[in-house]
C-alpha cells in the first residue's frame, strides 16, 4: 500500500524521514510517495485533506484536527529552538511597521500574535526570503525559523524577540513548533502502523547519524555542514521519538490558545 507524505526539504525532516522513505527500516509493507514544499504550503494542503500523512505546524493544526490525528513521533518541539523576530540594527519598529511572516498558519505567526498583538501590517513570505526582505529594506523585520536563526547575525541582523523564549517563560513548558499527522479517515490499524514506522525512522536516525547525510545533503541547498548539523540537533530531539506527556501538555495549551477543543488530537 501507498500513501502520500509531505514534509519540508529542510534538513530536520530529512533526517527524521530518511529510513522509512528509502526502507532502511521494516515499513511493515507500506510505500511512502514523497511530496516536498514549505511548511505554510503543507499547513494550507491539510487544510484541503490533500496527503496522507504530513508535516504541519501546530497552529495550522488546530484548524483540521478533525481531519487529521497527531503521530506521537516526528515533532519538532523543545526548548530555546523558537521563532525569532530580526530587523537591521537602527530600524524602530512601530505598530505600522512591515512585519514578515512565514505563513499565516504557522506558530511562528501565532506566537507573534500572543507577544506583539500591535503587529498587524503582515506580509506572508517565504521563509527562506525573509532576511534578504529585511536587508533590502522589503519589510522593517522579520519573523524568521529554520535555518535562519543561525544566519541572521553574519548579515548584521538583530534579534528584537526570541519568541520560544518568550512562549516558554509565559508558559513553563517547551514549544511546540510542528507534528507529523495522519488522516482519521484511515483504518485506526493503518494509523498505528505509521506511527510505529514513524518511530522506528526517528530512531534509527539518531543511531546511524551518518547514514541520512547524503539524503540531507541533497535538499539543504547552499547550506553547510555546521549549519545543516546545528539545525537538527536543535529541532530534532527527545520530543520527535516520543512526545511524551509533557510534549503533550504543551500541544494541549496551543490548542488552548486557540480556542479548540483538545480532547481528540492524539492517534489513541
Amino acid at each position: 500500500m501507498k500513501l502520500t507524505l509531505g514534509f519540508s526539504p529542510c534538513p530536520n525532516d530529512t533526517f527524521i524521514f530518511d529510513a522509512m522513505v528509502h526502507h532502511k527500516i521494516d515499513t511493515e509493507g507500506l510505500e511512502f510517495k514523497v511530496v516536498f514544499a514549505d511548511v505554510e504550503s503543507l499547513n494550507k494542503w491539510a487544510f484541503e485533506g490533500k496527503l496522507d500523512v504530513t508535516k504541519l505546524s501546530y497552529n495550522a493544526f488546530t484548524n483540521c484536527v478533525d481531519d487529521y490525528a497527531l503521530l506521537d513521533s516526528g515533532s519538532a518541539l523543545g526548548n530555546n529552538c523558537g521563532p525569532l523576530l530580526i530587523k537591521k540594527q537602527n530600524t524602530i519598529l512601530t505598530k505600522e511597521s512591515k512585519i514578515a511572516i512565514p505563513g499565516k498558519y504557522t506558530t511562528a505567526n501565532m506566537l507573534l500574535e500572543i507577544a506583539f498583538p500591535e503587529y498587524k501590517n503582515k506580509i506572508e513570505t517565504l521563509f527562506s526570503d525573509i532576511e534578504s526582505d529585511v536587508l533590502d529594506g522589503t519589510v522593517d523585520a522579520g519573523l524568521i525559523i529554520h535555518e535562519n536563526r543561525f544566519t541572521y547575525q553574519d548579515k548584521g541582523l538583530e534579534k528584537v524577540k526570541d519568541l520560544g523564549e518568550f512562549w516558554e517563560e509565559k508558559i513553563k513548558l517547551p514549544i511546540p513548533l510542528g507534528g507529523i499527522v495522519v488522516k482519521r479517515n484511515l483504518d485506526f490499524d493503518l494509523q498505528k502502523k505509521v506511527e510505529r514506522i514513524l518511530r522506528k525512522s526517528v530512531e534509527y536516525a539518531f543511531e546511524n547519524r551518518e547514514d541520512s547525510a547524503e539524503y540531507v545533503k541533497l535538499h539543504s541547498q547552499e547550506m553547510t555542514k555546521e549549519v545543516v548539523d546545528a539545525h537538527i540537533n536543535l529541532y530534532v530531539n527527545e520530543f520527535s521519538v516520543s512526545l511524551g506527556s509533557q510534549g503533550r501538555e504543551a500541544i494541549v495549551k496551543v490548542f488552548d490558545y486557540c480556542n479548540i477543543s483538545s480532547t481528540n488530537i492524539f492517534v489513541k
